[in-house]
């Protein structure tokens, strides 16, 4: 029977329902148990088949669990709602990840590692810093410009010339405007400190990763992507191909055919958000530094004519695209990327 069983379970916070199933589309028993009684629950029973819905702490009770023996599957989240019939209730999602397992075309999501989940939590803290920055920034160019100072753009220049205003008591801003100013610059220079301690800590991380060494030979690809994608994707081996990795990060055209007619539109959006930026970014800075080199080399030659065709929005989509197949031929041949002259 242990064989043949499947849980599913249904996380929260403290309180997490189960749902036991020894055949298809019948729920056989039901549990619901707090946060410390979870883990006693599964190793008193025999190795079955776990279903967790992809979430913050998935991973986390993905790896205790099949330290325990049992198999672990995590079911992306957005195709789980589509099995959740009536309301939204614990004893509903825990038979909609029942149901969502019946699908073979749905794959689950791979366990991280704990040395994946550090790369993701120093992103994202530094993905909060850097936001937080820019608010801070907003904010004091806003109360300038009221003040009749406009600081031209660019953050570093804004931060010097914010600090000299706030310090200068012959500046047009009263005591009291220059006294927040100056706290102000002086929360934007600690999110800096931040930011910086946060990528130093990744540029030591990435020293010890093949994967991101290897990642970052690609053009366009520096040190929070490769980081990124080590964390937040892994082993790139688990696409077929570089295509469908670009799919999966939404860099893909959107289709709607019928009829034996294709229709392409824009790109998806579908799949990480943030790891999309980081590329559309990257493929930005190599069209860039294109536009100012006497000899490009062949990925910079195709990009400069991919922007004189499409525009230079689409070909910077295009370029990221590119750079995501380059991604994944670097990840799975274990080599570096290596360009090839123009000439050649």
């Amino acid at each position: 029977m242990g064989k043949s069983t499947t849980i599913a379970v249904d996380l929260a916070k403290s309180v997490f329902e189960v749902a036991v199933s020894d055949r298809p589309g019948r729920v056989g028993e039901r549990q619901r148990l707090n946060r410390p009684a979870l883990l006693p629950y599964f190793a008193q029973r025999e190795p079955a088949t776990v279903l967790l819905e992809a979430c913050g702490t998935a991973h986390f009770w993905a790896r205790e669990l099949e330290g325990l023996g049992h198999r672990v599957r995590l079911l992306p989240a957005q195709h789980v709602r589509r099995y959740r019939q009536g309301n939204k209730t614990d004893r509903a999602d825990a038979k909609a990840l029942l149901e969502a397992f019946r699908n073979e075309e749905i794959r689950p999501v791979p366990v991280k590692t704990p040395a994946q989940q550090e790369l993701t939590a120093l992103h994202r803290l530094r993905a909060a810093w850097h936001g937080t920055r820019t608010a801070r920034i907003n904010t004091l160019r806003g109360l300038l410009r009221e003040q009749g100072i406009a600081i031209p753009a660019g953050a570093a220049r804004f931060v010097s010339r914010a600090l000299e205003l706030a310090g200068d008591v012959d500046s047009p801003l009263g005591e009291s405007l220059r006294f927040a100013a100056f706290e102000l610059v002086t929360e934007i220079r600690e999110l800096e400190r931040r930011i910086a301690e946060i990528e130093r800590r990744l540029e030591a991380l990435g020293r010890k990763n093949p994967l991101v060494q290897r990642l970052r030979s690609v053009p366009g690809i520096g040190l929070l992507t490769s980081t990124a994608i080590a964390g937040f994707v892994g082993d790139l081996r688990r696409f077929p191909s570089g295509r469908h990795f670009a799919s999966y990060l939404g860099l893909t055209p959107r289709e709607r055919s019928t009829g034996g007619t294709r229709r392409l539109g824009a790109i998806t959006k579908r799949g990480d958000v943030y790891l999309r930026m980081l590329l559309i970014h990257g493929a930005r800075a190599v069209l860039a530094a294109a536009e100012k080199q006497r000899e490009p080399d062949s990925v910079r030659s195709w990009a400069l004519e991919a922007a004189r065709r499409l525009g230079h929005n689409k070909a910077t989509v295009a370029l990221a695209n590119k750079l995501a197949r380059f991604a994944w031929a670097t990840a799975t041949q274990e080599r570096n990327f290596e360009t090839q002259s123009k000439a050649a």
